[in-house]
């Protein structure tokens, strides 16, 4: 058992969950690739929403919390949230029909941090969603989502690292490996220690290290190295280290199911990874168990149309030619952008 973080306290061990990794029969054609897909549960949820309808958005946050699926709630909370964002009126009746449902009161907790994130009075707003926060976490006390939830309003509100690991210990304690917490603390540690990039990785190195080898925290050096790469930070980090982080995440990128959604947002990052330390030949055997799902980052560091940079890099991977006139599948040095294309918000896993 380690210490993850100096502030922090130890985790405990959760129990593991395993799946067992499909294969794509071959590359799709670039028609049939998809960008943010939601995946087969989230997607009708989505659809009767277009329509007006909420019940089945409720009865999916339902089953996830009945469950314990707590991964599966944070990114289905953020997809709902993310589509309340523009078409609003189902959320709105769902509120008005169910005011206490545990799982409306989450959705509205992170659709409000999602609203107040871009603003330039983002500290200010942001204290005015903390009831709405409070609410959602004391709807279910065994429910780490609010608590990631705090951990991200926390970091926009620049609370301090007292505060900040007293969150940390509660939603540790309710579910110790949970990805989404650990990214949200991640995120907190670059903000507060900017350009500290090497206690970054150690507290990615020492979450994953903890973790089950099918959690999703093996994934989370590979984000630690990104924020590093994407600063341009010269020779902080040794060569050695990414290498390691990329590894890791091969290891559970092999433990997940193949050409499916949900682990797309993992592989998309980890070709990233791969192609900035030039290992081509392990970024091509991540695109072919990608499948057809291309997610907005960490493309869009690169390039406004996200959706057609990797339909380039695919193809050049593919097919090991590259176009004339270019230097590189991945820019040494990508622009600065947002995971949110070109504005911060607390939501992306």
């Amino acid at each position: 058992m380690v210490d993850t973080m100096a502030l922090l306290p130890p985790f405990i061990r959760p129990t593991r969950m395993t799946r067992t990794p499909s294969r794509p029969a071959g590359p799709p054609v670039d028609d049939e690739v998809l960008l943010d897909a939601p995946d087969d549960r989230l997607g009708p949820a989505l659809v009767a929403a277009g329509h007006g309808e909420y019940r089945a958005a409720a009865e999916l946050l339902a089953a996830t919390r009945a469950a314990a699926q707590w991964e599966n709630r944070d990114r289905y909370t953020r997809g709902l949230a993310g589509f309340a964002r523009s078409r609003s009126e189902w959320f709105e009746e769902w509120r008005r029909a169910a005011p206490d449902d545990p799982d409306g009161l989450l959705v509205a907790a992170q659709l409000a941090v999602d609203r107040a994130w871009p603003s330039p009075a983002r500290t200010e707003l942001l204290r005015e969603v903390s009831p709405l926060i409070t609410a959602a976490a004391r709807s279910d006390v065994r429910d780490p989502v609010p608590w990631r939830l705090a951990l991200d309003h926390a970091r926009g509100s620049r609370a301090g690292h007292r505060y900040f690991g007293e969150l940390w210990e509660a939603a540790v304690r309710r579910a110790p490996h949970h990805y989404g917490c650990h990214v949200a603390a991640l995120r907190y540690l670059a903000a507060s220690w900017h350009g500290s990039h090497r206690e970054c990785l150690d507290f990615a190195d020492l979450a994953a290290q903890d973790a089950p080898a099918d959690s999703l925290v093996q994934a989370l050096p590979v984000r630690a190295a990104l924020g590093y790469l994407a600063d341009g930070c010269g020779p902080e980090v040794p060569r050695e280290r990414l290498d390691a982080a990329a590894d890791r995440a091969i290891a559970l990128s092999g433990r997940l199911p193949a050409a499916d959604p949900w682990p797309a947002g993992i592989r998309n990052k980890l070709i990233y990874l791969l192609l900035r330390l030039d290992r081509r030949a392990d970024a091509r055997d991540q695109l072919r168990l990608t499948g057809p799902y291309a997610t907005s980052f960490p493309w869009d560091r690169i390039s406004d149309d996200p959706l057609g940079h990797f339909l380039r890099l695919r193809e050049e991977l593919l097919t090991a030619v590259p176009r004339p006139g270019r230097t590189g599948l991945v820019p040494t040095q990508p622009r600065p952008r947002s995971e949110h294309r070109g504005h911060s918000r607390a939501g992306d896993h």
